[in-house]
């Protein structure tokens, strides 16, 4: 039966190979609806704005990733039951996302309310005694229990479990999250940046001891995949994941819908909005953002999840854009209007690079500038953003890697490079200036005033 492969072409892996075991072991997952709807949340967000190939969305990436998980499991040895889980958990581990992945959480209050507080919402549609009975039917001699289905909840949620290094895998600073994406990411924007020999890694890894629990590690040999993976990782970060423009894009669609949600109820040209299904999410979104502004409570965020949940576990890219589109044709002053349509036409805004050692005294210039200038401009038009990142956390979660005499330390003491990066914070700022504005006079003397800092 094992030798019975089901084989997935994928532009990054190659030829995909799952044995038939394997492959009910995530079907049961792939078919529910849930899962499908990955297929129409870009990986990127607003990314295919800037690298017109970055189309390819969560389904492909957690494909890949519950395959990589397997290759991980099967190279340290783990048991046939314990290889089952850590692919389940691989598969679901971004089934929390909403429109343009990242993107849409910027709408909530500080970031309240993220991708990962909506996943456990979804794991309780497969938590059921009839998908339970369905899955042990194809799963005769690998059944899935409350036990396991909750060990696998945990290593998605970032909780622990008795066997530490199987969470290892689904997520850490060397988990088959990342070592997809990196290389997944890195191909559809058509870029090098994110490649590292993946086949050395893996060959390389291993389970070590470490703080009295096995941790998944690398082996002296793969000091120098590792150092290239890191820089990979920084390297995207810099150049992918927080271009100016990508994120430019991106906080003008969490313009449009904050805008958009405090406006939706009573503003006459979007009465159509206000009666959809994303109308009625904004409007609760809205609401939760002002009692969260003003009393926030873990109380008041779980009742805004459980109770918008049917609605959010709809949504996907295509709702926003239709929205979008929508708006773009009213003929209106409003500021969603307004910003839906640079977005439909791809108006993009003026990037003004910041040095970020000035941060506080930039700031302190634009906030002046809003003040006085703000029956002119309006704040989505001036925005500032400053995106830090973090390579490697040295101390938090270390690598550990075990030598030529079995002793095991972290990489850090093996390597310049990683420990030279390990726990640094790098900054970008730049500033976002609408196209609209960006000859009128007050707006030309705030450039000069920021590039003279």
């Amino acid at each position: 039966m094992n030798n019975i492969f089901h084989v997935i072409k994928d532009p990054v892996h190659g030829t995909m190979q799952f044995t038939s075991t394997e492959d009910t072991w995530v079907k049961p997952f792939i078919d529910s609806s849930n899962f499908q709807r990955l297929r129409h949340i870009k990986q990127l967000g607003m990314g295919d704005f800037i690298f017109p190939g970055a189309v390819h969305t969560r389904f492909n990436h957690c494909l890949g990733c519950s395959y990589v998980g397997s290759q991980i499991a099967q190279k340290i040895g783990l048991a046939d039951e314990e290889r089952q889980l850590v692919m389940i958990a691989c598969l679901l581990h971004d089934i929390g996302h909403g429109p343009f992945s990242h993107a849409f959480e910027g709408m909530f209050h500080e970031k309240l309310i993220r991708h990962e507080d909506w996943t456990p919402y979804f794991l309780e549609d497969y938590g059921t005694k009839k998908f339970f009975q369905h899955y042990n039917r194809l799963n005769p001699r690998y059944h899935l229990t409350e036990e396991k289905f909750h060990d696998i909840a945990n290593m998605i949620m970032h909780k622990p479990i008795a066997k530490r290094v199987l969470a290892d895998i689904v997520s850490s600073q060397l988990d088959a999250d990342r070592l997809d994406y990196l290389l997944r990411d890195s191909h559809f924007c058509g870029v090098k940046y994110g490649e590292f020999d993946f086949r050395w890694m893996l060959h390389c890894m291993a389970i070590v001891e470490a703080n009295d629990s096995e941790r998944l590690g690398i082996t002296h040999k793969g000091i120098g995949v590792v150092e290239h993976y890191l820089m990979a990782r920084r390297l995207m970060t810099r150049n992918i994941y927080h271009s100016q423009k990508k994120l430019a894009l991106e906080a003008l669609l969490v313009q449009l819908l904050t805008h958009l949600a405090k406006s939706v109820d009573h503003h006459a040209p979007f009465a159509s909005i206000r009666a959809s299904r994303l109308g009625q999410f904004l409007l609760a979104a809205n609401r939760f953002n002002q009692a969260a502004a003003s009393s926030y409570s873990e109380e008041l965020k779980e009742h805004f999840l459980k109770e918008n949940f049917v609605n959010y576990k709809e949504f996907c890219d295509y709702d926003v854009f239709a929205l979008i589109k929508q708006l773009a044709e009213i003929n209106d002053t409003h500021p969603a209007a307004q910003i839906a349509s640079r977005l439909q036409h791809r108006v993009m805004p003026k990037i003004l690079r910041l040095d970020h050692v000035h941060f506080s005294k930039i700031k302190s210039e634009i906030r002046q500038f809003q003040t006085k200038h703000q029956n002119e401009f309006q704040d989505w038009q001036i925005m500032l953003i400053e995106t830090p990142h973090r390579s490697y956390s040295g101390e938090e979660d270390p690598i550990f890697v075990v030598n030529e005499k079995q002793m095991i330390q972290p990489i850090g003491n093996f390597s310049f490079m990683i420990n030279a990066i390990s726990d640094k914070l790098e900054h970008i700022l730049f500033l976002c200036i609408d196209k609209m504005i960006i000859e009128d006079k007050p707006i030309v003397n705030l450039i000069k005033r920021l590039q003279s800092i």
